[in-house]
């Protein structure tokens, strides 16, 4: 099962691309980072209402929600220039900058359908935990919306055609927790 990352605080919380999730205009993306009431691969699930006070917040000192590829500070590959909480979830619509190397990178893998993730970078204000275990959150406070390899809630997709198989999305996201919990090992080390 893959598990969130958690980083001085900062937790990141793994979606796919929903169906709504698109492409446009050649590098706008647009869709849902985040999806109320669906349990992820963790056991979380994010409450309707969850991001309202941090985008106030955000709003009201004049910042801004970051776009990162793979939740790499040193990676910005565009800008979000709308987020908003529906009864859906969490939506955003941003600009890939292709400019860079690494946007026009993270633009040729969407396009080509090989990337179709994005993960939120998070910090938990107030949860709870249900009597069946899952974490409700309630109050989260956004850092960042990334575009990712692998996705943690495996029910939003770029497209139908992207879809794999039950077995092979459960491989595939064992091998991310792998990764993730290879490359938090080797952050860790570089700091001792």
């Amino acid at each position: 099962m893959l598990e969130a990352k958690q980083s001085a605080g900062l937790e990141t919380k793994f979606t796919a691309f929903s169906d709504g999730v698109q492409l446009d205009d050649g590098q706008v993306i647009k869709g849902y980072a985040s999806v109320f009431g669906t349990p992820d691969q963790g056991g979380d699930v994010v409450q309707k209402g969850a991001y309202s006070a941090a985008l106030k917040a955000l709003a009201a000192r004049g910042g801004r929600v970051k776009m990162l590829w793979q939740h790499d500070p040193r990676n910005p590959i565009g800008v979000w220039d709308e987020i908003f909480e529906d009864e859906a979830g969490l939506y955003v619509k941003g600009r890939l900058l292709a400019d860079i190397r690494q946007g026009a990178e993270a633009l040729s893998l969407i396009r080509a359908g090989a990337i179709d993730g994005l993960s939120i970078g998070y910090r938990t204000k107030r949860a709870e935990k249900n009597a069946g275990g899952q974490r409700l959150l309630h109050e989260l406070e956004l850092w960042e919306v990334s575009i990712v390899t692998f996705p943690m809630l495996s029910d939003a997709r770029v497209d139908s055609k992207a879809e794999a198989d039950a077995d092979a999305l459960d491989l595939v996201q064992d091998l991310a927790a792998v990764f993730t919990k290879a490359r938090a090992m080797l952050a860790d080390d570089r700091e001792h």
